[in-house]
C-alpha cells in the first residue's frame, strides 16, 4: 500500500513540476500560494455542502496542487520562514474544517440523501482531523515527534477528492458515505495509534518538554514520511498531519 501511495506521489509531482517552475520564475510568495490554495479548498466546502459532489470532487483534485507548491516554492527561492511554516499549518486545518464540514451540511439539509447517522460519522470525522494534527503537535512540544498513524492529510485530501470526482453520488451516495465512514475510522485509529506512541516514549519516567525544532519550509510542520525522501526533486513538497 505504502509502494503504492509512493508511486501516486511521484507521478503527481512529475506533473505539477512545470507549474511550480512557472511560480517560482515569477517569485510568487508561498504564502499568496498557501492562501490562494485555502481559499479554493473553502470554495469546495461549499460546493460539497450544495451537493453537487462530483463537481466539488473535480474542483478540490485540481485545486490541491496549492497544497503542495507552497512549500516547494519556498525552498527553491530561498523564502522558507518559521513563520510560513506556522501559516501553512494553521490554513490547513481551516481547510480541513471546510471540507468535512461541507458534508456535514450536505448530510443535514439535502432532502435527498439527508441521514443523522452519516452526519454523526461526518462529525466524528472532523473532530478526528483536528485530534490527528492536535496529538502530532502536542507531542512535537514534548520532544516526541509522533509522526505514525495509518491515515494523514494528503490520503485524506485524495480520498475525498478522487472518489467522489469518478463516482460522485453514484449507488444512491452509498460511495460517498463509505468514504466518509472509511475517513472517520482511520482518523480516530491514527489518533490512538499517536497516543499509544507517545505513552511508549514518555512511559520511562517524566520527561521534560524539549520542542522539537521548527520546521523552515512553508509547507506544514507535519509533513509525511515521503516528504524526505523526496526533497531532492524539483517541485516536492508533501503535506500531512
Amino acid at each position: 500500500m505504502n509502494a503504492l501511495w509512493d508511486w501516486i506521489q511521484r507521478g503527481y509531482l512529475r506533473v505539477i513540476g512545470p507549474v511550480g517552475d512557472f511560480l517560482v520564475r515569477r517569485r510568487v510568495k508561498p504564502n499568496t500560494i498557501t492562501t490562494v490554495g485555502t481559499l479554493c479548498t473553502l470554495v469546495a466546502g461549499a460546493i460539497f455542502a450544495s451537493g453537487h459532489i462530483r463537481t466539488a470532487g473535480w474542483f478540490l483534485g485540481l485545486t490541491a496542487l496549492f497544497d503542495v507548491l507552497d512549500g516547494t516554492v519556498a525552498r527553491r527561492t530561498g523564502t522558507s520562514s518559521v513563520f510560513g511554516a506556522f501559516y501553512d499549518s494553521t490554513l490547513d486545518r481551516v481547510s480541513d474544517g471546510a471540507l468535512l464540514g461541507g458534508l456535514v451540511v450536505f448530510y443535514a439539509v439535502n432532502p435527498v440523501h439527508h441521514s443523522v447517522p452519516l452526519l454523526v460519522i461526518t462529525l466524528l470525522g472532523l473532530i478526528g482531523a483536528f485530534l490527528t494534527s492536535y496529538t502530532r503537535a502536542r507531542a512535537e512540544s514534548l520532544g516526541v515527534d509522533a509522526k505514525v498513524g495509518l491515515l494523514q492529510r494528503p490520503e485524506r485530501i485524495t480520498l475525498l477528492s478522487a472518489p467522489q470526482a469518478f463516482f460522485g453520488l453514484a449507488l444512491d451516495g452509498w460511495v460517498l458515505a463509505s468514504i466518509v465512514t472509511l475517513l472517520s475510522v482511520t482518523a480516530w485509529i491514527t489518533v490512538v495509534q499517536r497516543m499509544s506512541y507517545v505513552h511508549r516514549m514518555t512511559s520511562g519516567g517524566e520527561t521534560t518538554p524539549t520542542p522539537v525544532a521548527a520546521p523552515t519550509g512553508a509547507a506544514s510542520s507535519s509533513s509525511t514520511s515521503t516528504t524526505a525522501a523526496l526533497s531532492t526533486a524539483p517541485g516536492t513538497s508533501l503535506q500531512g498531519d
